[in-house]
């Protein structure tokens, strides 16, 4: 007889997500990294951005904890599309009993809120600066020269819990990602790749952006990136504290109004969670 496991799909502005069970995943005999490109694979699997498993907390420092796979079979520290789908998940399926909660994570501890109308808020932290921590090779973050294809561009790195490489340029953003996003992703300044975000600003309060993410490609959104592309925006006053960030799939509001008080404060992305379906996925 076959063996089955139970998956939910769900996404964030496009961003998607295989969401299972720590039992169910218990069924597999395999390494997470390896049924995650299994999953995710969009012709043979269920076809997502990455997958989730929730997972009760190894100690007591957090309600609960997630195990967040790429696509290509790589962790990721955070994503915070995945967190909100991650979250609604949680909340809906009894795991957690509260709405707002603790979540152990690469990164370190995330705090998500399950709002009304599908939005989920997430706090998602303080910017990371320091460039060891990035990582990031170069000697400044700030408008930096990188190279791809024979051409320059001046960049900002700074981490959210993962590295961001952000790029405001007043060209089409959909065709930079995808002409230069994956030479930058793999730059040498870059040790442990980067996720490249290229952005439009629109106004003070609205910008465009697509971004080429880390062992992913193009994605419909990027919720670390939509930070990362307001915090630099803000840092190279190109932008207020609180920006409508419009992705490829949606729409995502980045508020970091902490920031005309306190330097080091943390920052929020607030934005859509759904369900696409729910599945019995053949091993």
């Amino acid at each position: 007889m076959e063996e089955t496991i139970r998956v939910t799909k769900m996404n964030g502005c496009g961003n998607d997500f295989v969401i299972i069970d720590k039992r169910e995943y218990d069924k597999t005999n395999m390494s997470m990294a390896d049924l995650a490109v299994k999953l995710c694979d969009r012709h043979f699997g269920v076809g997502a951005d990455g997958m989730i498993i929730p997972s009760l907390p190894r100690n007591r420092q957090t309600d609960i904890e997630w195990y967040f796979y790429n696509s290509d079979g790589s962790t990721a520290q955070m994503c915070g599309n995945g967190m909100r789908c991650f979250a609604k998940y949680v909340v809906d399926n009894g795991l957690v009993n509260k709405k707002q909660f603790s979540v152990m994570t690469g990164a370190g501890v995330i705090c998500p809120e399950v709002l009304d109308c599908n939005l989920v808020s997430v706090n998602m932290s303080k910017p990371i600066f320091e460039i060891a921590r990035i990582p990031f090779r170069g000697t400044d973050i700030f408008n930096f020269d990188i190279e791809a294809k024979g051409r320059t561009f001046k960049a900002n790195a700074v981490s959210m819990g993962n590295p961001h490489c952000v790029i405001f340029t007043k060209e089409n953003v959909y065709e930079m990602a995808k002409l230069y996003g994956p030479d930058l992703e793999c730059h040498p300044l870059f040790p442990e790749h980067t996720n490249v975000e290229f952005v439009n600003i629109r106004s003070r309060e609205e910008i465009d952006f697509c971004v080429y993410e880390r062992g992913c490609g193009i994605t419909l959104a990027c919720g670390t990136g939509a930070c990362a592309a307001v915090v630099m925006g803000v840092l190279n006053n190109l932008t207020d504290c609180k920006v409508k960030v419009n992705l490829p799939g949606g729409v995502v509001t980045v508020d970091w109004t902490g920031y005309e008080h306190n330097k080091k404060s943390d920052i929020y992305l607030i934005g859509p969670a759904n369900y696409n379906f729910y599945a019995e996925y053949v091993l």
